[in-house]
């Protein structure tokens, strides 16, 4: 993928997550859930919402919650432990970052770090209105994580390393910040088989999270030679035509070819997406 390429859907994601943070932002004070924003700042129903408890979100700011638009919850997967120094690669509005600050807890530590401004403030305000002391947000991207090398403990991730158009840099970034015997713990979205090449390069369908995504096999090739090992790749959720109608509808008519066929599209992907838990190790 060329320059150009990973700049213009760089540039969609930070347009969308702008909007996002936004609305969720307006939602203080409302009563509300993860969502996923439509492309016109609208909230719709979130891919990972069900994951979270709901004495975990009840904790949190009304803003952290609906700015969740992960297709998982990886804090309750990644098994963290006191006194660990967690990442959050795209922590958004903050929820996982928070989640994690308190996981390890007293002397541990969780960034967070996501190139959206408008995500970066949200989340800020989010730790202050929560209290958390032991979190800190950074901005910035994950092709360049401003962070010094082997300081991490845990990296995780909630459906966000998909929106990249350069993974091999977040990989390697990923592995550079992660200290000996340290573990990757994200949720992503996943393909069982490449995508037919007319929808591979469409940038709505990266913003939307699907186009992005890697095929378990190429992901666990890539992982592997980035210095990766014990890489496991568990599915959590297959998306079927219901699921799939419901992301396409969220999608920005604008970023999305007037001509593309709605219906055989989603008969192309239907079970070929999943939400999967993505773990590896960098060798002690």
């Amino acid at each position: 993928m060329g320059t150009t390429d990973v700049e213009k859907i760089r540039a969609a994601v930070r347009d969308r997550y702008g909007k996002a943070a936004t609305a969720a932002d307006s939602s203080r004070g409302a009563e509300v859930r993860p969502a996923e924003i439509d492309s016109d700042g609208e909230q719709g129903a979130s891919l990972g919402a069900s994951l979270y408890d709901s004495d975990d979100l009840a904790a949190l700011p009304d803003s952290a919650v609906s700015a969740s638009l992960g297709c998982g919850n990886p804090t309750a997967l990644a098994q963290l432990r006191p006194g660990q120094v967690v990442l959050d690669l795209g922590s958004g509005g903050g929820i996982d970052v928070l989640l994690s600050a308190r996981r390890v807890a007293p002397d541990g530590k969780a960034y967070g770090l996501d190139m959206t401004p408008e995500m970066h403030e949200l989340a800020r305000r989010n730790q202050a209105e929560a209290e958390v002391t032991n979190a800190e947000f950074l901005l910035g991207t994950i092709e360049e994580i401003p962070l010094p090398a082997a300081s991490v403990d845990v990296i995780i991730s909630n459906c966000v390393v998909n929106l990249s158009g350069d993974k091999r840099a977040v990989l390697a970034e990923a592995f550079r910040v992660l200290r000996p015997g340290g573990r990757l713990a994200i949720s992503d979205l996943v393909l069982t088989r490449p995508l037919p090449a007319h929808l591979a390069g469409l940038v709505g369908l990266w913003v939307g999270c699907v186009a992005g995504a890697f095929v378990a096999d190429d992901l666990r090739h890539e992982l592997e030679a980035a210095g990766f090992a014990d890489v496991s790749i568990q599915p959590t959720q297959v998306f079927r035509r219901p699921d799939l109608l419901a992301l396409a509808d969220q999608l920005d008519p604008a970023l999305v070819p007037a001509n593309l066929d709605r219906e055989a599209t989603v008969s192309a992907l239907d079970g070929v997406v999943t939400s999967s838990f993505i773990r590896a190790v960098k060798p002690a």
